[in-house]
């Protein structure tokens, strides 16, 4: 099983929680603290490529 995704050269961690049923991330490599998830693998790429681009135009619009 992989444990994480790639996205426009960030990685993301990949943990699934058998109680609530859901998976669930992190974003790795940064400072802030940026997550994700999702009740299917598709949501959970989904909701995890949104968060990288979210994060990438925070960053653009900071100046970081």
């Amino acid at each position: 099983m992989k444990n994480t995704l790639k996205f426009e050269g960030y990685t993301g961690t990949v943990v699934f929680d058998s109680d609530d049923r859901i998976f669930h991330g992190r974003l790795m490599g940064i400072m802030d603290m940026i997550t994700f998830e999702g009740a299917s693998v598709e949501d959970l790429e989904k909701d995890f490529r949104s968060a990288v681009d979210e994060y990438l135009k925070t960053c653009q619009r900071i100046g970081r």
